[in-house]
C-alpha cells in the first residue's frame, strides 16, 4: 500500500477520522483503564477495550468519516481491528518490557495505532472504486 504524505495530509477524511477517532478513542482507553484498574492484565485490558469498541467505531467511522452505511463491511472492519489489536499489543509489550506502566504505554501507541487504522479503513474497508 503506497502513502502519499501531502495528499494524506490534505484529506478532509482525515479530520472526519481524527474528530470522530477521538470520541472513539476515549472510550476506548476508558474501557481500557477500567480494566486495568479492576485486575486484568495489558494484553486482555486491551482486548475487551477493542471488543467493546467495534460495532460502535464501525458505525461512527463508516458514517460520519467515510459516509457509508454499507453493514457488509463489518467483516473487513473487523479484520482491521483484529490487526490493529496484534500490533497495539506487540507496542504496549515492547515499552512495558522496557519499563513503562501499561497506562503510559497504552497513550503512547495511540497516535500509530490511529493512523494505521486510517489507512487500513480508507484503503481497504470503505475504498470508493473509482
Amino acid at each position: 500500500m503506497e502513502v502519499n504524505l501531502s495528499a494524506l495530509v490534505r484529506d478532509p477524511t482525515l479530520l472526519r477520522f481524527a474528530a470522530v477517532g477521538l470520541l472513539n478513542t476515549a472510550f476506548g482507553y476508558f474501557v481500557y483503564a477500567v480494566m486495568l484498574w479492576v485486575g486484568l492484565n495489558y494484553a486482555a485490558a486491551a482486548a475487551v477495550g477493542t471488543v467493546l469498541g467495534v460495532l460502535f467505531n464501525f458505525k461512527t467511522t463508516g458514517r460520519l468519516v467515510f459516509r457509508s452505511n454499507d453493514n457488509r463491511l463489518i467483516l473487513r472492519f473487523v479484520g482491521v481491528y483484529m490487526l490493529l489489536y496484534l500490533a497495539n499489543v506487540a507496542g504496549l509489550s515492547l515499552l512495558v518490557m522496557m519499563g513503562s506502566s501499561a497506562y503510559v504505554a497504552g497513550l503512547v501507541t495511540l497516535l500509530p495505532a490511529a493512523l494505521l487504522g486510517f489507512l487500513l479503513n480508507k484503503k481497504w474497508v470503505f475504498r470508493v472504486s473509482r
